[in-house]
């Protein structure tokens, strides 16, 4: 195979990244050629995506694969996480700064939308978990509100497809990244058109849907002369981050379980088709889109934003990095207390080691007083919401479970991974950490025909990375642990 080069532009929650990919000879090699902040700015009360900056930092990043890499790619292309979006004018500009999924105007907005559509109702038509971010939510919450941005936007787009639309002119919608809206029908991969009515939205507000791994053209003339690359395609790629990362899972053969873990831990099953039921709304399991006409059965769990968040405010009088706090942990006494990572008030507390504190005398627990007994209670905990998901797995499918592929930046932390395994009684194969990145470049590949299936994307995965195993102990002490652990849920 000829060498091919490809840019994906990968925008976390705490930096965004440009990686440039190679492949050559059934191998996939990735080099990081810039890193920016991409937190969100707080403006009169909210938080928004800086969009413009952030356009900068790509072009800038484009820049840099010319002038530092000396490499002319083939094509390029943006993900994100999901939900958030912004909206246009009727002469194409930015209504505004995009709202950011954390800020609280959302609180209240889910309930009270069930008032006009009932819950069961809307999960029977899209098969989403509920989540109070969600853009049906964030819309209804402006509709609530009468925002005046809304009441003026012409168009809706996806924060991906926004700086797609920044680079190119085109309006467009990726699939991944649009399911994850509770806005579209999964079966058919069209906009719900009662859910938007009952939003009092026209459905001319969205784009039509495109399948990832779609060529979307050119950058526009004026990105083009300005970067001076006139002829790098731009695709729409798996958008959404945890349907890159999904694709970049090294797996072969089925019987497994994924964790994509980062900010989120993303955690289910790759299906041929959606799985919506009452046992699945009931334990709030999500259908979004995958490549190649896969969903992504999985459930959404507070992941090392909890971790993060601590992080940053231990660093005013101690500055710790990740590796330094889990060192710590793994010497801190095990088992002394848990917490449910998905309770709503660790959503964006005004302090993550006091919204712990609570939380744990709240459930009757004595709370952890130290760095490193917080930092071991939130990894333990993760651990343990993990098995709680897995057994949920296995009663609402009947796909045998032998596995679990761990991948995303949380692959790195050994003592996680570790953590994992004792608590599910599974191995557990971490890697690769830059599986969003490597994702996206590979459905890059696909669109341009470089690779025939997603079966070959995973196989080149496979030969272009150190891959770990953990193997599961200490049973008997997890099983007590996990007993624990659900006794303090159901109170």
């Amino acid at each position: 195979m000829k060498a091919h080069h490809f840019l994906a532009f990968d925008l976390g929650a705490e930096s965004g990244r440009t990686i440039l990919g190679k492949i050559d000879a059934d191998r996939i090699m990735t080099r990081e050629l810039s890193r920016f902040p991409n937190g969100p700015v707080q403006v009169l009360g909210h938080l928004h995506w800086n969009i413009y900056s952030l356009f900068e930092e790509v072009k800038k990043g484009m820049k840099a694969c010319l002038e530092e890499a000396g490499v002319y790619p083939e094509s390029l292309a943006v993900d994100t996480w999901g939900v958030d979006f912004g909206l246009l004018a009727e002469d194409g500009s930015i209504l505004g700064l995009p709202l950011a999924y954390r800020d609280a105007r959302t609180k209240g907005a889910m309930e009270e939308f069930f008032e006009r559509v009932p819950k069961e109702k809307i999960y029977q038509w899209t098969g989403i978990q509920f989540l109070p971010f969600n853009t049906l939510f964030q819309l209804y919450a402006m509709v609530r509100d009468k925002s005046p941005v809304l009441k003026n936007a012409s168009g809706l787009l996806f924060m991906p497809d926004l700086l797609t639309y920044l680079l190119t002119g085109e309006k467009t919608s990726e699939f991944s990244l649009a399911s994850t809206s509770q806005l579209l029908d999964p079966h058919r991969g069209i906009w719900h058109e009662k859910l938007l009515a009952s939003l009092g939205i026209p459905r001319g507000i969205m784009q039509d849907v495109l399948s990832p791994g779609t060529v979307i053209g050119t950058l526009s003339p004026a990105v083009a002369q300005e970067i001076g690359l006139e002829e790098t395609l731009v695709i729409a790629t798996a958008s959404h981050d945890t349907a890159a990362a999904v694709a970049a899972i090294p797996a072969s053969g089925a019987n497994w379980a994924y964790i994509s873990s980062g900010t989120w831990s993303l955690m289910g099953l790759e299906t041929p088709r959606p799985i919506i039921n009452k046992k699945a709304l009931e334990s709030n399991f999500t259908n979004e889109g995958g490549v190649s006409g896969t969903i992504r059965f999985l459930k959404n769990i507070t992941g090392l934003w909890l971790l993060q968040q601590c992080r940053k405010e231990w660093a005013k009088k101690a500055p710790l990095t990740y590796e330094e706090l889990t060192s710590l942990a793994e010497e801190a006494p095990a088992f002394r207390a848990f917490i449910d990572p998905d309770w709503p008030n660790f959503l964006n507390p005004p302090s993550m080691p006091e919204a712990i504190r609570r939380f744990c005398l709240k459930t009757g627990q004595t709370p952890p007083l130290t760095i490193p007994e917080t930092s071991r209670c939130i990894l333990e905990s993760l651990a343990l919401k993990y098995r709680l998901t897995l057994s949920q797995l296995r009663q609402l499918t009947d796909m045998p479970i032998e596995r679990i592929h761990l991948i995303g930046g949380g692959s790195q932390n050994q003592f996680l991974c570790q953590l994992t395994a004792d608590a599910t009684g599974l191995p557990v194969v971490a890697g690769p950490a830059e599986a969003t990145a490597t994702g996206n470049i590979m459905v890059q590949a696909l669109a341009l025909g470089y690779v025939a299936s997603l079966d070959d994307i995973r196989k080149i995965i496979r030969n272009s990375f150190a891959l770990k195993s953990y193997e599961p102990s200490r049973a008997k002490d997890w099983d007590l642990a996990f007993s624990r652990f659900q006794n303090l849920l159901d109170s």
